[in-house]
């Protein structure tokens, strides 16, 4: 027998042979097959980097077991998150105070027809409100509209007759279809005139034709000696004369237990009279005066 080749052991027939030793797993790329050169490759693999081994399998958790807390025992706080200071625990929180009752007319939709003297003010009142107001309203003054005639203008100063009162019809007419429409899109208006109170039928009946009945009326009612002040500010045609304004101060006295609303703002200014007026209006929404 040979010595010292090395070379795999045959068993002999009949020869139970060596006992099989299991081999230990391959690394990546070695299949185990002999090559076909020879019994031996000439050089044995070289191992692989570890990097490219596979990382090992994470051991298995334990399983947590749930902690449930006694019955009423509440169960202890979240961490606080929001930093390294601790939040204060919270507490019951104060209901808002509600918001004041609003007064006055607010959001309504509605038409105002400002009356009074000349010189008491009625214009300047009515803009003011008109523009102080929340919501769209528009004014309407009768004396403007009455001076959109520039050729043929009847002027009442130089004496009252046919053509002058037709003209004043006209542009009562005319302000009216303007306060319907408005009204129709939605938007206030408030007209001023100086209706008297022994012509109903010109006066306060025709505003409530043009306009209709849901037309609120307030007199705006300060002393003669007031008006007879303001007049005397005035230019063009609507200064009059002291003797004119007096006689129409007196007669819109007469107002006065006819159940409309009446407004004295001898001593109050725009400002003051106009609040005045809506605190007058909202009253006169909740419950109109019969006229």
């Amino acid at each position: 027998m040979q010595h010292g080749v090395a070379g795999p052991a045959h068993p002999h027939p009949g020869h139970p042979g060596h006992p099989q030793v299991p081999q230990a797993p391959q690394a990546p790329g070695w299949t185990g097959q002999v090559p076909p050169h020879g019994p031996f490759p000439a050089t044995p693999p070289a191992p692989l980097p570890p990097a490219q081994l596979p990382p090992a399998p994470p051991a298995p958790l334990p399983p947590v077991t749930p902690v449930t807390p006694a019955q009423g025992v509440p169960a202890p706080p979240a961490p606080d998150t929001t930093g390294h200071v601790r939040l204060p625990p919270g507490g019951p929180v104060a209901m808002p105070s509600p918001p004041p009752v609003e007064t006055g007319t607010g959001t309504a939709t509605l038409a105002v027809l400002l009356i009074g003297p000349a010189g008491a003010g009625k214009t300047t009142v009515a803009r003011h409100w008109a523009q102080r107001r929340r919501v769209p309203t528009a004014h309407i003054s009768l004396d403007d509209v009455r001076e959109w005639v520039c050729s043929g203008f009847a002027d009442p100063q130089s004496g009252w007759n046919d053509n002058s009162e037709a003209q004043y019809r006209l542009a009562r007419r005319t302000c009216g279809f303007a306060a319907r429409n408005f009204l129709a899109n939605g938007i206030s208006c408030i007209l001023d005139d100086a209706v008297f109170p022994d012509r109903p039928v010109v006066g306060l009946g025709g505003w409530k034709r043009h306009v209709g009945p849901g037309l609120l009326p307030v007199v705006l009612l300060p002393g003669l000696e007031i008006v007879l002040e303001r007049n005397a500010e005035r230019s063009g045609n609507r200064r009059l004369t002291d003797e004119e304004v007096a006689r129409i101060h007196g007669r819109m006295a007469g107002w006065y237990g006819s159940g409309l609303p009446i407004i004295d703002n001898s001593a109050l200014d725009v400002e003051a009279t106009a609040r005045v007026l809506d605190d007058v209006l909202a009253r006169s929404i909740a419950s109109p005066p019969a006229w």
